[in-house]
């Protein structure tokens, strides 16, 4: 027998072990007391609150409890952000924006500070949906880019598989965009600059990924200056498209 049926028939058997109960305690108390006009009339009086009860249930309560939820499910999402992005995320976008050709225009868009507020990084979403990141690609810094992303890749597996991120689908996207640079570049035992539409294809592919990766750790910046303070001011000082940045606080 399915389990959905079997969990009816469950549910089907108490409604009615509970039907019968009730039944049972308003046959007593008309025994006991005598009164079935009294016992009918709060009858009438409990169905007729009936569906005040069900509206504080299913709407009110039912509201709240569905937000409660949503909002934990987001916290779980953004733990395991938080985590991609340490563990992989960051470093995988300093590989990555090294192919940009258009570099120091992107830069200046997403220079984040201490001050910035939430128009800041909303105005950067905006400004990389409609970018053209111009990506050139050579053999040998794609060959970097291998050793790195593979070093990840157990890593990145394990994080889309996680079942929390299926209500998150613009990071799921990028994940899977993410392990379609690495499956072309695990394909590949080597790479040549003269094969130039190969060449383009991967540009392609790291164009998409890129853009993705860049929008969802402006996304992941804002997270971090509204939530955790302390983890974005390090994350400013580790800005991946700043190569000159450091870590280090000086005076």
């Amino acid at each position: 027998m399915d389990i959905h049926m079997r969990k009816d028939r469950s549910s089907l058997i108490v409604v009615l072990l509970l039907t019968l109960l009730s039944a049972i305690i308003y046959t007593v108390q008309i025994i006991f007391f005598r009164e079935p006009r009294d016992t009918t009339f709060y009858l009438l009086q409990d169905f007729a609150f009936l569906p005040l009860q069900i509206a504080i249930v299913t709407v009110v309560l039912g509201t709240y409890l569905k937000k409660r939820e949503k909002a934990e499910r987001l916290k779980k999402i953004n733990v395991i952000i938080n985590a991609f992005f340490s563990e992989a995320g960051t470093e995988i976008l300093a590989s990555l924006i090294m192919f940009s050709r258009n570099r120091d225009d992107i830069s200046p868009e997403l220079d984040f500070q201490s001050g910035s507020k939430d128009i800041d990084f909303s105005r950067a979403v905006r400004y990389l949906e409609k970018a053209d990141l111009q990506v050139t690609c050579k053999a040998e810094t794609l060959e970097s880019l291998k050793g790195r992303i593979i070093s990840k890749r157990a890593f990145l597996i394990g994080i889309i598989e996680n079942p929390n991120l299926l209500e998150h689908d613009t990071f799921t996207d990028m994940l899977l965009a993410l392990c379609h640079v690495m499956e072309e570049l695990m394909a590949r035992q080597e790479f040549s600059d003269e094969h130039r539409a190969d060449m383009a294809h991967i540009s392609n592919d790291i164009t998409r990924s890129m853009k993705a990766l860049l929008i969802q750790w402006v996304e992941y910046m804002r997270h971090l200056q509204a939530e955790y303070p302390y983890l974005y001011s390090l994350e400013v000082r580790k800005n991946p498209l700043f190569q000159d940045r450091c870590v280090e606080i000086r005076d």
